[in-house]
Parts: C-alpha cells; structure tokens; sequence
C-alpha cells in the first residue's frame, strides 16, 4: 500500500477533526468549509489509503479500524509539523509561538485565569485548551497531539516528566442546610445514612472517593456514580446527597452558600496537580515559558483564591461535635 505521495496535510488535517467530531457537519464548521468540501477531502484520502476510514452510524459516522489506527498517525505527523514551524519561529527570537495543553476536566475551572495573566504578559504566544479524562490525555501525550497536560496523577504508565504545580484539596460537600454543617472534626461515620455521590469509574475523584472510605474503614449507605462535576453539585445542591470533590471545582458555589463544607476529620484531603510533558517531547520556548509560567504562578493563585475556605472555625463554646 503506497498512498504517501498522493496524501496531502489538507487532508490529514480534515480528517483528524471529522474523527473528533465523528461528524462531517461539524468538522465543515470548524474548518470553514462546507460539508461536501470536506466529503470530497475524505473520499479521497479513503481512495488513497484503500480503506474505508468512517462507517455510517445513523445520523452520524464511527472510526473504522483502519480509521483508528490512522488517526494517531496523523496526530504525531501534524504534531511535528507544528513543532518545526514553532523552531523555525524560535530561530527568530521573536516572543511568538503556539502551544497546546490538555487538562483534566476539574483543572478547567481554574486554569483560564491563569491564562488569562499569562496571555497579558505573552501576547505573542497562543495557548489552546482541550479537556479529556485522564485516559483521553495521555493518549494525546502520546500522539504528540497535546505539549503539556494538567492533571492530579503522575502518569506512571507512559514515559512522561511531571512536575508538582499545586495543592489540590478535596473537600466533602453537603447542602446548605445539612444539619451537621457548623459541626467542627466529626467523624465520618456520622455521615452513615447518606448517599454519597462520586464521579464515574475510572475517574481521578472517584479514585480519591474510594480511598477515602477505605481509609475510614466506611461503607456509605448508597452511591450515586455522575459524570461530572457540575451534575454532582447540582445533586449536592438538590439535597440528594453529599460529595467529596475537588475545593477547586466551588468558586461560585461557596461564594453564594449554595453548598456547605462538612469539616470531617481527615479531610480536606490533599493531592497534588501535576504538569505533564513526554520525556521525548523537546518543548520550544513558548512552551517552556507557559510551563515556567505554571510552575511559578498556579500555586500562588489558587492559594489565593481558596484559602479562606480551608481555615477552620474554632468551636464555639455552645456548639458540639456530633
């Protein structure tokens, strides 16, 4: 099969966001193009490879094997190609560059502030987000698709480089009137009758969630399983449940009293968050500088932030622990 003289970038570059998509309408839209534009483009990289890459699935469309496996290849091939038009500009010392950076799903509601601070004092350089569970990360670390990623796990299964970046509290959250929200260091077991509301499988929180209980010797009376931080809250909020989640999830949340911390004994529990790069990656300057960035702000600005709510309330002489 030699189909490498007649592939064109164009080509690969429609064909990796059609398999984000999984839809030939939105990939048209994303790229400016019009939907029979980029049928035409597929058609023909399909006519080259020998293979059909997508498959019709009703309204919409699903990756082939073949389509899969191409996939990443033309995740690293475009990865490349962006890392040397990036040397090229660096050549040049001017303060320009692009760098992509992935993030777990928790780590997006803090990480565009930071941006924000950075973009001001680096107007030259273009960060862009993508947000994937972990899984979903490390793949794109892998493909060269992402420079660096965010999250709360030092990636052991792959050969990549993490750096401590911040604290990561995880605190235990009820509504705003459970009854034990002005008591100070229970136990949790006085929290034994509650349903207790956790992320999905798989997830970084509910790996925190399960260790928590083992550590406590617990076992809830009920557990809902969400997949994703705000639909918990809004359960938490409901009066469904209590959650243990990330402190850096609850900006809004504890500025309005929409939800209480439930001051348990062991908690807050503290992780870390971490910035990910691959061993093999050679990081150009705008991404150096963004990493430095990070490594020299994050914990500072989310200290900030949250500080106040890890301060604990001294007992009052009326109050009881219960």
């Amino acid at each position: 099969m030699n189909f490498v003289r007649n592939l064109t970038l164009r080509q690969l570059q429609i064909f990796v966001v059609a398999a984000r998509h999984l839809s030939y309408a939105r990939a048209a839209e994303e790229l400016h193009l019009t939907p029979p534009a980029v049928s035409m483009q597929l058609k023909q990289l399909e006519d080259n490879v020998g293979l059909p890459l997508f498959e019709r699935m009703g309204r919409g469309v699903a990756l082939t094997g073949a389509g899969e496996m191409l996939v990443h290849h033309a995740l690293r091939i475009l990865g490349e190609i962006k890392d040397a038009e990036a040397s090229l500009q660096a050549l040049s010392g001017a303060e320009i560059g692009e760098i992509s950076v992935g993030l777990v799903s928790t780590a997006k509601y803090f990480m565009p502030r930071l941006l924000a601070h950075f973009a001001r004092e680096h107007p030259g350089v273009d960060v862009r987000f993508s947000v994937g569970n972990r899984e979903n990360l490390l793949q794109k670390l892998q493909d060269n698709a992402i420079d660096l990623a965010v999250m709360g796990r030092i990636p052991t299964e792959i050969d990549a480089h993490a750096e401590p970046m911040a604290q990561h509290p995880y605190v235990l959250i009820g509504p705003a009137d459970h009854p034990l929200r002005d008591a100070r260091r229970f136990d949790m077991h006085e929290l034994r009758h509650e349903t207790f509301i956790v992320r999905e499988e798989g997830s970084g929180s509910r790996r925190v969630a399960e260790e928590m209980f083992k550590k406590h010797l617990f076992t809830p009376a009920r557990i809902v399983s969400m997949g994703s931080n705000e639909t918990i809250k809004q359960a938490v909020m409901a009066g469904m449940g209590v959650a243990l989640i990330s402190l850096h999830t609850l900006p809004l949340e504890l500025k309005t009293s929409e939800v209480c911390l439930l001051d348990v004994i062991g908690t807050p529990i503290e992780r870390t968050w971490y910035v990910v790069h691959m061993n093999a990656k050679r990081l150009l300057p705008a991404g150096h500088r963004f990493r430095a960035y990070l490594l020299d702000h994050a914990a500072t600005a989310l200290a900030a932030g949250f500080e106040q709510h890890l301060k604990l309330t001294e007992l009052a002489p009326n109050a009881t622990k219960r």
